[in-house]
């Protein structure tokens, strides 16, 4: 199992110069990766920063972890233009972009303030066609796309990434809900999470829910690449998460996203000095 440092772009974060010397300092600490979120608004008169922007300064102060974005809602965005900043960040980091992808949750603010789809299905056929569009440019080669929410002339977009076929593609689910699943099946890996959309209630991963998802996931793969199941959660200062991490290793899981989420209650500043004494596994 791989691990990785996971926070917000809002807050303490929104500042670049203090999360490309955090990635730094993870780095030093033992980590495999950081990960940024990706909102526009979360709150009115939140401090909120590009997660490109950051992922950017990071590139500049790291040398091997990777750096991902955990997720960006491709429907909110052009995927042209993101297609340009997953290039650049994967060229300034010599290859080592983890792109995560979703729909975008949740829906108000960051849809609704800004005339945005606020249908999730709608929603889910633009990340679809937004896929398509993106590994079409990266491939340097003439390309155009004519689908329902995108037409795109045919265009050349060049450099092409760092990495070989292409950047890694990680797409967020919402489990029980199939689709993201399916979807997810046909790249590279999965960010999931357990939420019960109809009581908007979360529930914490547990090893029989990894094996659980990766079961389905097993049906409707079909390449034999590599595939990476990123599961998440925020741990308690202190606590020892190496026979649990371990379980979740054994039903499948190939990264921990140790994520500090505001509504916890954890102390940041707590966290974060656990943070930097290494991944679970180094302690």
């Amino acid at each position: 199992m791989k691990y990785c440092v996971d926070v917000p772009n809002f807050g303490m974060w929104s500042d670049p110069k203090k999360f490309a010397e955090f990635a730094h300092q993870v780095e030093q600490a033992g980590w495999d990766g950081i990960s940024v979120w990706d909102h526009i608004l979360v709150w009115d008169g939140a401090e909120v920063a590009d997660p490109w922007v950051l992922l950017a300064a990071a590139a500049v102060t790291t040398d091997h972890i990777r750096l991902m974005s955990m997720v960006t809602p491709i429907p909110r965005r052009h995927p042209w233009k993101l297609s340009r900043e997953c290039v650049s960040v994967d060229l300034l980091s010599e290859g080592r972009l983890i792109l995560g992808v979703g729909i975008g949750w949740p829906t108000d603010p960051e849809f609704t303030r800004f005339s945005g789809e606020i249908d999730l299905r709608t929603r889910a056929d633009m990340l679809d066609e937004g896929l398509q569009i993106l590994t079409g440019l990266w491939t340097g080669e003439p390309y155009e796309f004519h689908g329902e929410h995108y037409d795109l002339a045919p265009v050349t977009f060049l450099p092409r990434p760092a990495q070989r076929p292409r950047i890694p593609i990680w797409v967020a689910a919402m489990w029980p809900q199939r689709r993201p699943v399916r979807r997810a099946a046909q790249w590279d890996g999965i960010a999931p999470i357990l939420f019960d959309i109809e009581n908007d209630v979360f529930s914490p991963p547990t090893p029989e829910s990894v094996a659980e998802i990766m079961s389905y996931l097993g049906e409707h793969r079909t390449s034999a690449e590599p595939f990476d199941y990123a599961v998440a959660g925020t741990h308690t200062p202190g606590a020892d998460l190496t026979e649990w991490l371990g379980e979740m290793a054994a039903a499948g899981a190939t990264w921990w996203r140790d994520t500090w989420i505001p509504e916890t209650g954890i102390e940041h500043e707590a966290w974060m000095a656990d943070i930097l004494r290494g991944p679970p596994v180094n302690r």
